[in-house]
């Protein structure tokens, strides 16, 4: 799915691009994953959510940097596909945990306290990281960061 689809559908809307936005949505990405990995031995469910929170970040600083935004209800379900849309098919993979995340996260933020084991915070933290790393190679060769 392309962007243009991704507007028609009410999922992102088109803005200036921002590169104050950009560097912002970015350092609260860098700033989250390692909040993330500090809790991780006192708090599985939050070292994941923000490990997630890291990640959704990224992407708002990726759509920013090619002037968009989500939009709608689903707003994290926009991040996630516009990142699908954006990144190469070698990226399936961290597309597809950045979904699963989406779900989990929702699980442990709204229903159940203890639904994230310490190997779900450990692997959400590497994906996060390795997500981190994609965005500030696209961010940097595109003159933000």
């Amino acid at each position: 799915m392309k962007f243009k689809e991704l507007e028609r559908e009410g999922l992102i809307k088109s803005l200036p691009v921002n590169k104050r936005k950009v560097k912002d949505s970015f350092k609260l990405a860098e700033r989250d994953l390692k909040t993330a990995t500090k809790i991780l031995k006192d708090d599985h469910d939050w070292a994941f959510s923000i490990a997630y929170n890291s990640m959704l970040q990224a992407a708002r600083a990726l759509m920013f940097s090619c002037g968009y935004r989500p939009s709608g209800e689903a707003q994290h379900v926009s991040a996630v596909k516009f990142v699908e849309a954006f990144l190469s098919k070698e990226f399936t993979d961290v597309v597809i945990a950045f979904d699963r995340m989406r779900r989990k996260r929702h699980l442990a933020i709204y229903d159940s306290t203890g639904a994230v084991s310490e190997t779900d915070a450990r692997n959400a933290i590497k994906w996060a990281e390795k997500f981190l790393n994609e965005m500030k190679k696209i961010l940097t060769e595109g003159g933000f960061i």
